[in-house]
């Protein structure tokens, strides 16, 4: 598959979809409509990206939300402690040494 469906430019508003490839750049495509997406787009997710590519982005993203990193925790049955998501933010941490 080269190209993303038409159909999914809604979830890529801040992009060109045409020059979005779906091999080359999986991670950001899995990591927006896991965030953004609904039914048929998490369908068309699930049937081109293998369950392990998935679950990798899940727990390597920095940028899902709360309520979507608890939800595929909770179906991949994960540990938070295995979630970037769930980290610490440098700014957080930056941001207790000028405190100081």
């Amino acid at each position: 598959m080269n190209k993303l469906p038409e159909n999914f430019q809604v979830f890529f508003w801040d992009t060109d979809i045409n020059r979005i490839n779906p091999e080359t750049h999986k991670f950001y495509i899995i990591e927006r409509l896991l965030n953004e997406g609904n039914e048929k787009t998490l369908a068309w997710l699930f049937t081109t990206y293998d369950l392990e590519e998935i679950k990798a982005v899940v727990c390597k993203s920095r940028r899902l939300t709360l309520k979507t990193a608890y939800c595929w925790k909770n179906y991949f049955g994960l540990e938070k402690r295995s979630m970037r998501c769930f980290g610490k933010s440098w700014t957080k941490e930056e941001t207790r040494f000028l405190k100081r």
